[in-house]
Order: C-alpha cells, then structure tokens, then sequence
C-alpha cells in the first residue's frame, strides 16, 4: 500500500447528498462504505469533516454574528457532522473514536495526539470534530493541523471532482488537470486548494495533498493502492 496512515478531509456539504442542507443518510453510508474498504486493508485512518451543510443553513443569522460566535456555531456543526459518522460506522461494525477540539464530554472525547494516536494503534478510526477548539481557523487548517499530530503520511482530501484543475472544469469545458504540482506551483498560480493558513502548513511540513473524486466509487481504495488518482500537491 501506498499509504499506511492517511487524514481524509471531507467537507460538511458532501453529506447533503441532493439536499440543500442537513445530512443525508444514504451518503454517510456510501463515504462510510468507502473507508471501510481501505480499513480492511489495514490502513490507520484520521477524518477531519466540516460543518457547513449545517452552518450554512443559518447563513442568514450568521450574518448578525460577529465572526468568533460564527466560528464556534461552525464547530458545534462539525461535531454533529462527527456524530453522524460515529453512528454509522458503530453500524458497519468498524470501532471508532470522537475526538472534539472544544469539550463536548458527553458525546466526544477532547482532542490529543497521544489519544488519537493511541486509538489509531487500536486500529479504531479516529473522527477529528470540533475544528482546532479556537476562531478563526477554518477545518483545513485542523485537517493539517490533525495530520501533523498523528504523523499522518498524506491529507486526502475528498472533493467532488477528480483533482485539481487550472480552472473550474464544472464552468469550463476546456479546463486543464494537473497530474501533479508543487506547492509553489499552486501559489503561483493562485489555485485554491486549501485556505492560506493550512496549506502554507502543509507546504511547511511538507506534508502531501492529494485532492480526488470521493463521489466515484472505489476511487479511494485506488488512491490507496498507489493508482494515479486525483492530484498530488508535493515539494
């Protein structure tokens, strides 16, 4: 395997489904579905789900909160997202631990490296909710942040197209994939592949992003196996 221990980086929108908001049951199943295959294959597994398919479906109050309020509202989100998941996996039989940045210690144990990579050593995955526990830091800098904690090999980071193009390919026809790039490559060209804070932490750990279709079936196991999946972002 290409990758014994990976971060998977969801966004909270991948749960709608065709919804407009909220969770759809039948999606947590499917994405569970797919990380339980690569489980099976021994792979050690982090997540790191965000929150706005919850978030922002209060947009409209967001907007009479200052940015701190909104933030933590973000977070509660992530950890109901981080519920959801839990639930379903206890269902497939696939143990699992809830770790919250913010103290939540009646459905979610608090964040640690030493827990977290202690859980991962039980072979239970670990879903990292919560965000980093402080404002002003979006769910990709916790991603990274989570990576680095557990000595994670790459951030998998599940979108809705199969990597990174050099420009919208769901607006333009003509748009280009990058097999793969380096970071300074995506700076340069102004690519957003994760906000600034996390992926100049990325770039400075030199920790790999793989950016790929987690919709398409079996397209995370092919990653894992070493197939050219996706984008990678490297040095």
């Amino acid at each position: 395997m290409k990758y014994k221990r990976i971060l998977l980086k969801l966004s909270g929108e991948s749960l709608m489904g065709d919804k407009s908001y909220g969770i759809d049951p039948e999606k947590v199943l499917d994405f569970v579905k797919e990380i339980k295959n690569i489980y099976q294959l021994g792979i050690e597994i982090g997540i790191v789900i965000g929150g706005g398919n919850i978030f922002r479906g209060l947009s409209e109050a967001g907007q009479m909160m200052d940015r701190t309020q909104g933030d933590f509202m973000g977070m509660l989100a992530t950890v109901i997202n981080g519920m959801a998941l839990e639930s379903v996996f206890i269902n497939e039989g696939i143990p699992v631990s809830l770790l919250s940045g913010i103290k939540v210690d009646k459905v979610a144990d608090e964040v640690s490296p030493l827990k977290a990579k202690k859980a991962l050593s039980e072979k239970r995955v670990v879903i990292f909710s919560g965000g980093t526990g402080n404002p002003f830091f979006t769910t990709d800098t916790g991603a990274v942040l989570r990576a680095l904690e557990i000595k994670a090999d790459a951030i998998l980071k599940g979108t809705r197209v199969d990597g990174i193009y050099d420009k919208d390919p769901e607006k333009y026809q003509d748009a280009v994939k990058y097999e793969s790039i380096s970071y300074d490559e995506t700076l340069q060209k102004e690519l957003k592949i994760m906000d600034s804070t996390a992926f100049a932490l990325a770039k400075d750990n030199q920790l790999p992003i793989i950016v790929f279709n987690m919709n398409k079936k079996g397209n995370l196991q092919k990653l894992i196996e070493g197939k050219n999946i996706g984008t990678l972002v490297r040095s």
